[in-house]
């Protein structure tokens, strides 16, 4: 597996600033949580999702594609990383 942070820039209220990700080796989506201004955050793995948040549809592009686009700006994290951020966010499983 490998772990995803990725900030949006946008002015959208409605789309999340955050998304991390935990992805497969070929980049499908297998665990996510979407940040949103004002503390909000949703999730979405394999049997639930919260607040309107799925796993993508199509494999996600490696990093350095996705921050060759301006208003995004991803890291890669370790699977430690992501897993206390599911666990801080109440999400089990």
């Amino acid at each position: 597996m490998r772990y995803i942070d990725v900030r949006w820039l946008h002015e959208s209220a409605q789309d999340p600033i955050r998304l991390v990700s935990e992805l497969d080796a070929a980049g499908w989506e297998q665990r996510k949580l979407e940040f949103f201004v004002g503390g909000r955050v949703a999730f979405a793995c394999a049997t639930r999702a919260a607040d309107g948040t799925a796993l993508g549809e199509a494999p996600v592009p490696p990093l350095p594609e996705i921050n060759a686009q301006s208003e995004f700006d991803g890291v890669e994290i370790d699977a430690a990383a992501f897993e206390a951020l599911w666990r801080e966010h109440g999400v089990a499983g």
